[in-house]
């Protein structure tokens, strides 16, 4: 098996360390390491996603993870890698944020006894913190000069217009604290993050030096790009989220199914935890058969499963052989619950069908067509599917005959417009 540092290694993990003997410092014994999240919002993203899986890692070879949610930290607002300054949440908001990403997060872990895994939240410590004496006791060991020339710092500086809050500028020392507050009170010895994390961490890193005499380390990961230029884990649309009410498992589902033959690879290694010989054989077959997509599908199934659970990876795959003409079994109760969120729905009685209703009266309830004159027209042009089946009689009456399911059907209108037609 190798070492947790390999494994960040082949899997595109490492962007920068702290220690060129990292390698021997992880193997040397059971390391605490933490990754931090500050509850800008109630939920995380798939961009998370990449210090998440790390952790996870982390914890699989051995080493004890703590997550730290950043409820004191995201009262400042981080700097890095903003042009402009954040918006400050109240003290509610942030609270609120930070309960509703602990859940998320404990979803990754096994958190069963504080020896093999840790959640904390800043605000424990940081919120009654006294002022005179965290700038006696910390922010004498900061040189206002170094923390001047931090890309995070330096960027806004030079933007005139904006510039840079006392704020936002003290916020390394308050993630440097994190760092020592973890150092002492849990024996926490590696900070991981993004690559914009750098300066904060090498921040920490010197903290524990100077204040304790100890060694504190820190791997970075890189910013990760689509092959296409654009930010991962974005859409028209905006963030692809981890809760399943901003972002349903459906349209996370979908997201994966629609990474291209460049990337797949590179998203399997990051974000899965299939062993490198089972990677190894989806990069074939992208090499060799791209049409079949099946790292594409292998993707969207593992890491939709990672973050809502096999149960509701086969409910979307089901609502996806549907959609798609793949299968005409009856779909369950769990199949059309994510049909009904993501495409129209249109409900008829039971004595509405048996009277029978006209597929163009149909048409028109369920704003398919405008009038039943545009209904003939998307039927004369071989437009309507019914179950996905063309239909062509204009004259058509719709009856429970016609119903593949028990208590629904599937019309789409052209190629990718699709209504759900239930009977109750």
């Amino acid at each position: 098996m190798s070492t947790f540092f390999d494994e960040l290694k082949w899997r595109g993990f490492l962007d920068a360390v702290t220690n060129d003997d990292m390698p021997a410092f992880l193997d040397a014994r059971r390391r605490t390491i933490y990754v931090g999240f500050d509850p800008t919002a109630d939920s995380l993203h798939l961009g998370s996603l990449i210090p998440v899986m790390a952790l996870a890692h982390a914890q699989r070879h051995g080493h004890r993870p703590v997550v730290l949610i950043g409820g004191g930290t995201g009262l400042i607002g981080d700097p890095s890698g903003k042009a402009t300054e954040r918006t400050l949440l109240t003290v509610e908001q942030t609270a609120a944020n930070a309960l509703a990403i602990r859940a998320q997060l404990s979803n990754f872990f096994d958190l069963s006894s504080t020896e093999k895994g840790m959640v904390v939240n800043n605000a424990d410590w940081l919120v009654p913190l006294n002022l005179v004496e965290f700038l006696r006791d910390v922010g004498k060991h900061f040189s206002v000069n170094e923390m001047m020339k931090r890309d995070s710092v330096r960027t806004r500086l030079e933007e005139r217009d904006q510039g840079i809050t006392y704020t936002e500028f003290t916020y390394m020392l308050l993630q440097a604290y994190d760092f020592l507050h973890l150092y002492r009170h849990h024996d926490c010895e590696i900070q991981m993050g993004g690559s914009d994390q750098w300066g904060n961490i090498l921040s920490g890193k010197e903290l524990i030096r100077r204040m304790l005499g100890g060694q504190g380390e820190g791997i970075t990961f890189p910013l990760l790009m689509t092959s296409s230029g654009k930010k991962f884990g974005k859409t028209e649309e905006g963030a692809v989220w981890l809760d399943a009410k901003r972002t349903s498992p459906y349209q996370m589902y979908q997201y994966w199914l629609q990474t291209a033959d460049q990337d797949v690879v590179r998203y399997l290694k990051l974000f899965t935890f299939l062993p490198e010989d089972a990677i190894t054989q989806l990069a074939e077959t992208v090499s060799t058969r791209p049409e079949l997509r099946e790292a594409q599908r292998v993707l969207a199934a593992e890491c939709t499963g990672v973050v809502h659970g096999k149960p509701a990876v086969q409910s979307v795959e089901g609502a996806s052989r549907m959609l798609f003409g793949e299968g005409n079994a009856a779909p369950s109760a769990d199949v059309l619950e994510v049909l009904s969120r993501e495409i129209p729905v249109t409900v008829l009685t039971r004595t509405e069908l048996e009277a029978p209703i006209s597929l163009l009266d149909v048409l028109v309830r369920a704003k398919i067509a405008d009038s039943k004159g545009s209904g003939r027209k998307l039927i004369a042009g071989g437009g309507l599917y019914l179950n996905n089946v063309r239909q062509t009689d204009e004259r058509k009456a719709l009856t429970s005959a016609d119903l593949l399911w028990p208590d629904a059907a599937l019309i789409r209108s052209g190629k990718k417009s699709y209504y759900l037609l239930l009977v109750r």
